[in-house]
């Protein structure tokens, strides 16, 4: 039986991965930690977990040395790299959701870091290396085993998976890749904020962080290592007036030559061993519905044959394929279980 841990238990990526870990045949959670609610049980906090978790909150700032194999950490950036060494030494492999640990080396970092306004200097920088991008459908063998992994952002899976295939098979030029994204509210976090506030949500869309967002970064190093030559996308990012999932409409120029059968059948190829991977075609009904609560990634294909433009319409519920769905899946795969493991459920439809 793997024993988990959460940091960050009581937030919207904590109670995520506790729902999914109570429906895991072989995890058992053994510790939920945070800063707030100290010593209440997790289910009087989230009544519709009474009677299947009832463990009471932890304080993150004492000393703890209950044995666990894996901690999740559904904290914001700047959390993990100051915990994470202390739990790889205790023995745990550690799954961070946040930016702290999406890139391998220093450098890397302090680009990202620098484009969300925060400290370049990371706070545990010889842990960089050992980390593992948690984007399963590209690092599947990396993971197997790994110590450390750096959870993907939920706008970079849906980004990152509607355009890996284009990107490996030159059917798109690099320079000139667009990522038009809408999210539901849910992806902000627990935190209340006025832009939060029901009545400024209500029949209400904004486009926001034009002026970066901290999941560029990533999907650029993503699609370049995939491609073998940099990538360039212009990203942007909206909220929509509902609680979760994300709809990514992403375009691309086709390189010369390529036609729209070659589109389908590279993709096709490239996610044939990738259970949570779904393709289809231009006249499927498909939306935001259909994945939510579940942990696949729907791609609508399509190419424009007008303008000779690749489009992809990628959709996932950003608390799960986008979060702990992924964070479940690369626990699976850490841990040597197959990696559909407790995550084979259709959803929640309507």
């Amino acid at each position: 039986m793997i024993k988990a841990k959460v940091i960050g238990a009581t937030g919207y990526g904590g109670i995520g991965i506790i729902e999914l870990l109570l429906g895991h045949p072989q995890a058992q959670i053994v510790r939920l930690d945070s800063i707030n609610d100290i010593g209440t049980p997790i289910s009087a906090l989230y009544p519709h977990l009474q009677g299947l978790c009832d463990l009471p909150i932890a304080n993150v700032k004492q000393p703890d040395e209950t044995p666990v194999d894996v901690v999740f950490m559904a904290t914001p950036d700047g959390v993990g790299m100051q915990l994470a060494g202390a739990q790889l030494q205790q023995g745990a492999r550690v799954i961070d959701y946040s930016g702290d640990f999406r890139f391998h080396n220093s450098t890397a970092y302090a680009d990202y870091a620098t484009r969300i306004g925060r400290d370049p200097a990371h706070a545990a920088p010889e842990l960089l290396p050992q980390s593992v991008y948690g984007l399963a459908e590209l690092h599947r063998e990396d993971l197997r085993g790994a110590r450390l992994v750096g959870n993907p952002g939920c706008f970079a899976v849906s980004c990152i998976l509607g355009l890996a295939p284009a990107v490996r098979n030159n059917l798109v030029g690099l320079d000139r890749l667009i990522c038009d994204c809408k999210t539901g509210i849910s992806g902000a976090g627990k935190k209340t904020a006025p832009t939060f506030h029901y009545p400024a949500r209500y029949e209400n869309m904004n486009a926001y962080k034009l002026a970066g967002h901290q999941h560029v970064c990533e999907i650029e190093h993503e699609l370049s290592a995939v491609a073998g030559a940099p990538a360039s996308v212009t990203f942007t990012a909206q909220a929509v007036p509902m609680c979760r999932g994300i709809m990514s409409t992403l375009y691309g120029a086709l390189c010369a030559g390529v036609k729209p059968d070659d589109v389908l059948a590279a993709y096709r190829e490239f996610y044939k061993d990738c259970a949570f991977v779904r393709l289809y075609g231009p006249a499927d009904q498909v939306g935001t519905v259909h994945v939510r609560g579940s942990n696949f990634c729907n791609l609508v294909v399509d190419v424009d044959r007008r303008t000779d433009t690749l489009r992809v319409v990628a959709y996932i519920d950003n608390l799960m394929k986008g979060q702990a769905g992924s964070a479940l899946q690369n626990m699976n795969l850490i841990c040597g279980l197959p990696e559909t493991t407790g995550l084979m459920q259709p959803g929640r439809y309507p």
